[in-house]
């Protein structure tokens, strides 16, 4: 694929795939290329290649004779970071960021009880070092820089656990992490008392001490659901 097409393509799926979450093509409706392709005058080529990542999130599926239809909501890949990247984009974002924030607070305390048990020595300088980085940014309207050492310290505290399946949520935790900063559903400066809770995580999975570590990450997300019931109601 040239370059060109490859930006075609990048385009058409940031058109497609927020218009499919945002329910602009409802589950059941069928897609033709030749509409497509006139409509956002591209190239037949450049509209399946388009399709076929939808087709990998499973927001789409191709049927010969019929088109391309989208497929029932709760058949799409939910966990692909593009999804939520694009239903975050969309009206239902309130809810999108609740139910995000809802499986973090069933997976993060729990992982960060098996990095206490189980982080290495790296992993646990690697958790200090993002925990003062998040200290260090947490003033003066810095949600950017922040946004880097948080969605580091998480990223630490999943693939430190041990356990392959945490460690993949990763990048589902730095979409929601992600989208809370880009649109604005946070506070001009984090909560003081969540930073705190981010530092003596890394303290206590550096001392191995589980139970604490687990109890500490419950706090944040406990945390992160109120600040959603203030921000996005």
């Amino acid at each position: 694929m040239t370059n060109q097409a490859r930006g075609l393509h990048s385009q058409l799926l940031e058109s497609l795939g927020p218009a499919i979450t945002a329910g602009e093509y409802p589950p059941g409706s069928v897609l033709r290329t030749d509409e497509l392709a006139q409509r956002f005058d591209v190239s037949r080529t450049v509209i399946r290649e388009a399709v076929r990542v939808l087709e990998s999130m499973h927001l789409v599926e191709s049927r010969r004779r019929v088109g391309v239809t989208v497929r029932p909501t709760e058949e799409w890949n939910v966990y692909d970071p593009q999804v939520i990247r694009w239903r975050l984009a969309g009206a239902d974002r309130p809810r999108q960021l609740r139910s995000l924030t809802v499986l973090r607070s069933a997976v993060e305390p729990v992982a960060a009880g098996l990095a206490a048990q189980f982080a290495t020595p790296e992993q646990c300088a690697e958790l200090t070092e993002q925990a003062l980085g998040m200290v260090a940014t947490s003033r003066g309207r810095q949600l950017d820089a922040y946004l880097v050492h948080d969605i580091a310290f998480h990223r630490v505290v999943l693939r430190a656990s041990g356990n392959e399946m945490f460690a993949r949520l990763g990048d589902v935790v730095a979409e929601v992490l992600s989208g809370r900063t880009r649109h604005q559903v946070m506070f001009e400066d984090p909560d003081p008392a969540a930073v705190t809770l981010h530092v003596q995580v890394a303290e206590a999975v550096r001392e191995g001490d589980a139970a604490r570590a687990e109890r500490l990450t419950r706090e944040i997300a406990v945390g992160a659901l109120q600040e959603l019931d203030v921000l996005a109601p």
